[in-house]
């Protein structure tokens, strides 16, 4: 008895034509597109690799976004005035003291709250910016502008602007990744690339037991691939139809992507052969499938896969869960202990492995957090959006350094401020894009991240 023929595209079609499931014509076109499957007139893979504008220090992003507005002044902007004067009147307020202590860590010195002793130990790497301010102190807008760029409407998040600016290099994995427990304040809009094409949104992966949801394959790689085949043959023949139209180019890839992800996706999420020491690092064990330890963890492995954006969300928009410490500065104490470890842990492996040179890690929050409050008993503390912190790490950044400041108690900018546009003026230019020149025209002009300002920090930069 002879042998089962190998399954193959080619085969496929040949089977179908010996039945007369296809005409002729067809048959020629099916048998021509297996030789040279871009046809003449049609539009380019909208998530190819492009090269940068510009040499670029980073390969790709590590964003991470904490909800719900992180008080700077309990965690990366000390200050000894608001310690010595808590219960004083300030400007219509009393001032309230924070209930942690900084300390100075690593090489550097860099003084760093106690929430945070981990992440403080990494200094050495970290540039924190304490004069940080948004334009708008409620959730909402605030979290649309930093993702972005405008409080008034959604619009691309950075995430999407970078897949549009650089593409991708897995053609098997979405270029923007976002790993959230939780929607956030803002909701998808956060990760959406609005009147970008839809194939440089982010992707939601959801940690529990099925990140993504119909991940696994319902037939055989290879019968799959034959439908696929068959599907992308008369997907090409229609985009030719149409003049090479980038909206159906990018709905195509998008379907594309997905059928990619089914192939690839299985092993990204599979952390069983990472090493003790690895897990370790994230404070997890092998059979983690959720936590911050375990988003931290997943992003370097998809970083490492050819991943261009990837952000990490840390918890959503319940105020009793979140940042968002209204009720009680203290509920800062479990959020921060849930993250630093394995952001520490993210920062050491990616070094260890000599990721962090061309990683450009984030770290940012929508807003501040009063220092003061009109009660003087209070034990929460209300938005901030005049100035708060954030800092980078990798690809470029000078590390062991502090840029911009408060005011003597937290409530103002004090010296060389950094709008968002400045802050995403830098990391768009660490991945080697102008952020002047990553225009895309919609409605009769030409958008960009930045809208009309932003400035490039170039004092941070090695």
């Amino acid at each position: 008895m002879p042998s089962p023929r190998p399954h193959s595209r080619r085969t496929f079609v040949q089977s179908l034509a010996s039945a007369s499931l296809i005409l002729p014509g067809m048959l020629h076109e099916l048998m021509a597109e297996t030789v040279s499957p871009l046809a003449p007139g049609v539009a380019a893979n909208p998530l190819a690799p492009k090269a940068p504008m510009f040499p670029a220090k980073a390969k790709r992003v590590i964003f991470l976004y904490m909800s719900g507005g992180v008080s700077h002044v309990d965690t990366f902007d000390p200050k000894p005035k608001l310690q010595a004067s808590h219960g004083q009147p300030y400007q219509e307020d009393f001032l309230h003291a924070s209930p942690w202590k900084f300390n100075r860590y690593a090489k550097c010195g860099t003084e760093v709250s106690e929430l945070f002793p981990n992440v403080g130990a990494m200094m050495d790497d970290i540039c924190v910016i304490r004069s940080m301010r948004n334009d708008i102190p409620n959730h909402t807008q605030a979290v649309l502008q930093i993702h972005g760029g405008s409080a008034v409407e959604p619009r691309p998040s950075i995430g999407s602007w970078v897949s549009y600016g650089l593409g991708t290099v897995n053609q098997e994995l979405p270029s923007y990744m976002v790993l959230a427990p939780e929607v956030p304040y803002g909701g998808a809009t956060c990760w959406d690339s609005a009147f970008l094409p839809a194939c440089h949104q982010g992707i939601r992966v959801i940690p529990g037991q099925e990140a993504i949801p119909n991940m696994t394959r319902q037939s055989s790689l290879e019968l799959q691939e034959m439908d696929l085949g068959l599907i992308n043959f008369f997907n090409q023949r229609n985009l030719t139809e149409h003049d090479g139209d980038k909206t159906l180019a990018a709905r195509i890839k998008t379907f594309e992507t997905a059928a990619g992800m089914q192939k690839e996706a299985p092993d990204v999420f599979d952390i069983s052969k990472e090493s003790d020491a690895t897990l370790a690092l994230y404070g997890i064990t092998r059979d983690t499938k959720k936590g911050f330890g375990w988003q931290c963890l997943i992003a370097r492995r998809l970083s490492e896969r050819g991943v261009r954006f990837v952000e990490l969300i840390d918890t959503g928009s319940d105020k009793y869960s979140n940042w968002d410490a209204h009720l009680d500065i203290k509920m800062h104490g479990p959020r921060a202990k849930a993250v630093d470890k394995p952001i520490a842990g993210l920062l050491q492996d990616l070094k260890s492995r000599g990721m962090l040179e061309d990683t450009l890690v984030v770290w940012t929050t929508e807003f501040g957090r009063k220092p003061g409050d009109s009660a003087p008993n209070e034990a929460g503390r209300t938005h901030q959006s005049k100035v708060y912190s954030s800092w980078l790490a990798g690809a470029g950044i000078k590390g062991g350094i502090t840029y911009g400041a408060s005011d003597d108690f937290g409530y103002d900018v004090g010296d060389k401020p950094c709008d968002i546009h400045d802050f995403q003026a830098t990391i768009l230019y660490q991945m080697g894009m102008d952020h002047k020149k990553l225009t895309y025209r919609h409605a009769g002009r030409d958008y960009r991240l930045t809208d009309v300002s932003g400035n490039v920090i170039k004092e941070i930069l090695a």
